[in-house]
């Protein structure tokens, strides 16, 4: 099948570079519209009582959305101050589509109690569509931002989604302008020349634009999540220069047994394109398991990422094999080791000690990694405000005037109780006993809805207890929660019942796939439990550096005590598929070596030696890219880049060259183990490519 498509994509390898070149022009031109379509509503899900709740009160009471102003630094009583204010009151209320902006000095609360700051709430007609909701708050936020004071900041509502799209995009550039030369400077040491080097990054800039194009067709019939841009992009990136280093490597040891390009393009694509393809599927395959959440959020993340996958090994499949074909003939073959030297001797040697000392290897890194692993228990998620986003965003610095100026709570969102006809009064006031200051404003057909503001964040532990206690203290009455803090109830609720069976779809998918890579029963199991400890500990050090607040002020963040929802699920399905792809490089040679020599515990040390180097490289420029996307400041995603630079790290190198190793030591013969039924089922329908065969001597020693 391989041979088939590298015969395909190497006939007319112009064609097939006029087409990813066409490709590149869509991603870069329509794909890049995704920016001004992405969303902040991550904890929606539907199906669940908050979500009913808010489509009822959106039908009865259809309210506009609303965005807020703060003006500080100077005394707001000053009468020229007062004056400019009360101006840019009466121009925002004459904007069409504002529905109400409040005096904020006639205002209670609207003032700070020490005279320095003031707040200026614009509230939007409701049903407005999305062009003229967003002429409108043009309108209104810059008209606010006009007023003469030290510190004056707009935000809020879909104005604050507008501003994180913004800083995402901002984000992606810089962090693709950091990460590329950098990328390219590892790229010349390891294969010494500018040819091979850009040869990666060509296949790299594909999946960027496969990113942005996937993005932009989902956003056609979902919400795309702010988050989603950054997480495509970055995993694009990496995933591309690993696939193709992977490719490069191997078409240049290749050439050190035939002259022939086309030919050695074919061998290439045989073996490492072999690796590819399942590395991209399982990737793929570890994804499906947000499907099984009926958040929207967390589907369209699966589905853009998995499809990113794909366009990155299709790229690695397809277009670099076209490249090669006009241009491999001037990437030099691979050094032949010398005589009496070995191939990655620092590799066979960790490897040999590894499986020597299999029984304290185990008993040092298992324990280790468990103690990293340690923070999850504690592990908690919020849905997040302004604090997530750096020191210099508009809307964080909002926030943080508000903070400094008004008392805890000021525009806390409240918890909403939508009480639908047929509520008893002492159900309502029962209701309204669990806060002080509850207000109560009727709706129309008899209905009543009860805010309650509650203390601390709108996604804190009182907000979240709150709702808990709304729900306990309604009986069977027909009361429905929604809100911030109901959202995230419901949000972790789902995430509880559902979180088993997307691991049990994803573990079954990689077991299948990893059995028809290998032939063996075991090896899938002892991957799937080595591939959790360093996932454990790397998602343990988020929770430590982030939640806890430990080291945080380092990457410009801090301990917000608990991580942003969308980390924790987008980590673990994220950093699960990149674990098999150094599983699957290795698993590779060990399994070229068994198949050659027949010795199991030498091809253990065999198989790392040859593809030890290659998975080191590969993991150093994903952990690149990774990191580059961390420079943003934005909180999510600097938890998603550093749990995915953590669990490539760790599994890459502890993992890789110490646990595997002394697994398969321990193992044995019987690591490639399967019941005879499946061992005859794996030979007739395992998918496998088989290479020309070649002298002993010249076996090609990379991946």
């Amino acid at each position: 099948m391989l041979t088939a498509l590298a015969r395909t994509a190497t006939r007319r390898p112009l064609t097939v570079m006029l087409l990813w070149g066409l490709f590149l022009l869509l991603g870069f031109g329509l794909g890049t519209g995704v920016f001004a379509r992405l969303s902040d509503n991550v904890p929606e899900v539907p199906g669940t009582e908050s979500e009913s709740a808010a489509r009822y009160l959106e039908e009865l009471d259809p309210a506009g959305s609303s965005i807020t102003g703060v003006v500080a630094g100077t005394p707001v009583a000053d009468a020229g101050l007062r004056a400019e204010v009360e101006q840019a009151v009466a121009d925002v209320r004459k904007v069409a589509g504002v529905a109400a902006v409040p005096d904020p000095y006639a205002t209670p609360g609207m003032v700070s109690q020490d005279g320095r700051a003031l707040i200026v709430p614009v509230t939007l007609e409701g049903g407005l569509d999305d062009d003229a909701e967003e002429r409108t708050l043009d309108a209104a936020a810059e008209r606010i931002r006009e007023i003469d004071a030290p510190d004056v900041h707009v935000s809020g509502g879909p104005l604050l989604g507008l501003q994180m799209g913004e800083r995402a995009q901002q984000d992606v550039k810089n962090a693709e302008l950091i990460s590329l030369p950098v990328v390219l400077a590892l790229l010349l040491v390891v294969f010494g020349g500018l040819r091979s080097a850009l040869l990666p990054l060509v296949v790299a800039v594909s999946g960027i634009a496969g990113a942005f194009l996937a993005l932009f067709l989902f956003s056609e019939v979902t919400d795309i999540s702010v988050y989603a841009i950054q997480v495509t992009t970055m995993l694009g990136l990496g995933l591309a220069v690993d696939y193709a280093l992977l490719m490069l490597v191997r078409f240049r040891e290749e050439r050190r047994t035939t002259e022939d390009v086309l030919e050695a393009v074919h061998r290439t694509v045989a073996a490492a394109g072999r690796t590819v393809l399942f590395s991209g599927l399982t990737v793929a395959v570890s994804l499906t398991g947000l499907l099984v959440f009926p958040s929207v959020f967390l589907r369209s993340m699966g589905l853009a990422v998995a499809a990113v996958v794909v366009i990155d090994m299709l790229a690695a499949l397809t277009l670099l094999p076209a490249l090669l074909v006009r241009f491999g003939g001037r990437i030099p073959p691979a050094r032949t080791p010398g005589d009496g030297e070995e191939e990655g001797r620092f590799f066979a040697r960790v490897a040999r000690f590894a499986a020597r000392r299999k029984v304290a290897v185990l008993a040092v890194v298992v324990p280790v990694l468990l103690v990293l692993a340690l923070p999850v228990s504690g592990m908690s998620i919020a849905v997040g405000d302004a604090r997530q986003l750096p020191a210099d965003s508009e809307a964080r610095q909002l926030q943080d005037t508000v903070a400094a100026h008004f008392p805890p709570g000021t525009g806390v969102s409240p918890v909403v109780v939508v009480a639908r006809p047929g509520t008893d009064e002492a159900t309502a006031d029962r209701i309204r006993a669990l806060g002080p200051g509850a207000t109560t404003r009727e709706l129309p057909g008899g209905g009543a809805v009860i805010e309650i503001r509650p203390p601390g964040e709108a996604d804190g532990a009182e907000a979240t207890a709150l709702v808990e206690r709304v729900r306990e203290v309604r009986g069977d009455a027909p009361v429905e929660v929604t809100g911030t803090a109901a959202r995230l109830v419901d949000f972790r609720d789902m995430l509880a019942e559902r979180a088993p069976w997307a691991a049990l779809t994803v573990l079954a998918g990689i077991v299948v796939l990893l059995f028809a890579f290998t032939g063996s029963v075991l090896l899938p199991l002892r991957t799937v439990v080595t591939t959790l400890l360093s996932l454990a500990a790397a998602l343990g050090v988020v929770v430590w550096v982030f939640q806890d607040g430990h080291l945080a002020g380092l990457l410009g963040a801090q301990g917000l005590g608990a991580l942003s929802l969308t980390a924790p699920p987008l980590i673990v399905a994220i950093a699960f598929g990149l674990a098999m792809d150094y599983e699957l490089f290795i698993l590779a040679r060990m399994r070229e070596a068994r198949l050659r020599s027949g010795d199991d515990r030498e091809a253990v040390v065999t198989g790392l030696s040859r593809s030890g180097r290659v998975v080191t490289c590969a993991a150093l420029l994903l952990a690149v890219v990774f990191a580059a996307f961390m420079t943003g400041g934005f909180s999510p995603i600097l938890q998603i880049g550093m749990g995915l630079t953590l669990a490539v790290l760790i599994d890459a190198t502890v993992v890789r060259m110490l646990l595997v190793p002394a697994t398969m030591a321990l193992l044995g013969r019987h690591a490639w183990w399967a019941p005879r039924p499946l061992r005859r089922a794996h030979d007739r329908f395992g998918l496998r490519e088989e290479q020309p065969e070649l002298p002993r001597e010249k076996v090609p020693s990379g991946v």
